[in-house]
């Protein structure tokens, strides 16, 4: 069984019994051997799919007598998957995506309803005013000249962005209330984007220049990003990336450039004890060892072994040799005490910067969540703030937009900690300042910076805590 939306179909049936996107694609993938525009196209309806499920559901709420959630799962599903095509994909003829949807109905135990299916879709097609041979018509950077968009949105700010942009209302609230209505929205679209794909060279066994050599040698084009000296960023379609030359040989790892900010801030040095107390997956723990030019001891903890084992593979693939790995909540280790003389905390939370990357990531969290985390946040800062030798450097990061992860947790930490204090970047070398606030920590905005979204902030222990 080869066909596209069928896979995407199978697929999204289990991402609606809870199953993440990405594993839920991987294992539809696996089963088939599909050309490449087709594995793109699979991925693409999916991903889409899922990430724009409010405005899908409000769509059939719209034009159906029955509303979404009324609706039989498999059928609700692929009226999603039709909607989607006909809205957010212009290179998809609406004949086709109409076609196709009804042909899944018959196929998927609607056959009954094919003429519901059909008629539905062309009633959205008939409000658009748009040539029923033309998709993407309610796409939001098409001129609204040639079309008429049939979503109906309510007045209230943060209803209106959460139905057009997909978006759960508090998530939307928590943004508006840091950046306002038209930064929102601009964050809203860069969220809905694909994300690209960044990699880090590693300098220990090549060069920037080798490495763009390497892949332009077999018609892969990159370019540099401001500031970091080891990322690229790739552009357009990679293929296998295990395939490329130079991801055996250990020359390049996968990384955002966000990410590599964060280990820039931190800044280890040769022969120091660095401890990385939420390594795994790794790709921090690895850049760290590069900075060090992999003298010194890097320990590597994390209480996931499955994610561990990533971590080890990495730095075998890298030939690293100063990352020692320990199993285990950090929270419960004691044997650290003042013994690093820097420390990185990158610390678990909601991943409500990477949600491009994550398509269901948006559905997952909820209020209650992010307080969970921010719990366990202050727990981790608290206790491994300890391993800190006196005069060294604590690194606390997430790839979080959410003040109750970030500047809550930092603030609560400093008003208990009287000899710790921010090293404001003033004071450091770091790649770029742009991202750096008055009160001294760094927040990157993705759609200001175009990477994930992070935030991180350098603290200092004092000489006299002993």
């Amino acid at each position: 069984m080869t066909n596209p939306r069928q896979l995407a179909f199978i697929a999204l049936r289990d991402v609606h019994k809870g199953a993440y996107a990405d594993v839920a694609l991987d294992r539809v993938l696996q089963k088939v051997n599909l050309a490449d525009c087709d594995r793109r196209l699979v991925t693409e309806l999916i991903y889409g799919s899922v990430r724009r499920q409010r405005t899908l559901d409000t769509l059939i709420d719209q034009f159906a007598k029955k509303k979404s959630h009324q609706q039989p799962q498999d059928l609700r599903t692929i009226l999603h998957l039709g909607f989607y095509q006909l809205r957010y994909q212009e290179r998809i003829p609406a004949s086709a995506a109409v076609n196709t949807t009804v042909q899944l109905a018959k196929e998927n135990g609607f056959s009954g309803l094919t003429g519901f299916v059909n008629g539905l879709l062309r009633q959205y097609l008939r409000k658009v005013g748009g040539d029923e041979g033309a998709g993407g018509a309610g796409k939001e950077n098409t001129p609204s000249s040639l079309h008429k968009d049939p979503l109906q949105l309510p007045e209230k700010p943060v209803e209106r962005l959460g139905i057009l942009h997909s978006f759960p209302d508090w998530i939307i609230q928590v943004w508006l209330e840091q950046l306002g209505l038209s930064e929102t929205e601009q964050l809203c679209e860069w969220m809905n984007q694909s994300p690209t794909i960044d990699l880090r060279i590693n300098p220990l066994r090549t060069s920037i220049e080798e490495v763009e050599a390497a892949l332009q040698s077999v018609g892969i084009l990159v370019k540099r990003i401001p500031h970091l000296p080891q990322a690229l960023r790739f552009i357009g379609n990679t293929g296998s990336i295990q395939k490329l030359p130079g991801f055996k040989e250990g020359w390049w790892t996968i990384q955002d450039s966000s990410a590599q900010l964060v280990s820039h801030l931190l800044d280890p040095q040769p022969g120091e004890v660095v401890i990385d107390v939420c390594a795994a997956p790794g790709g921090k723990t690895t850049h760290i060892a590069e900075l060090m030019a992999d003298k010194g001891k890097i320990l590597a903890c994390d209480r996931t072994p499955s994610r561990l084992r990533k971590l080890q593979e990495n730095s075998q693939r890298l030939s690293l040799q100063s990352i020692q790995i320990y199993t285990g909540d950090s929270r419960h280790f004691n044997q650290f005490q003042n013994t690093a003389h820097r420390v990185l905390l990158d610390a678990p939370c909601s991943g409500l910067g990477t949600m491009h990357r994550h398509a269901d990531a948006r559905w997952r969290q909820i209020p209650d969540s992010v307080r969970e985390l921010s719990v366990l946040q202050k727990e981790l800062l608290t206790h491994t703030s300890n391993f800190v030798k006196p005069g060294g450097v604590l690194v606390y990061a997430t790839c979080t937009l959410h003040p109750a992860e970030n500047e809550e947790v930092i603030s609560a930490f400093l008003a208990e900690s009287p000899h710790w204090q921010i090293e404001s970047p003033s004071s450091i070398e770091f790649p770029d300042s742009a991202y750096s606030t008055p009160q001294g920590w760094f927040k990157v905005w993705p759609h200001r910076e175009d990477m994930d979204g992070f935030f991180m902030v350098r603290l200092r222990k004092t000489n006299n805590s002993e």
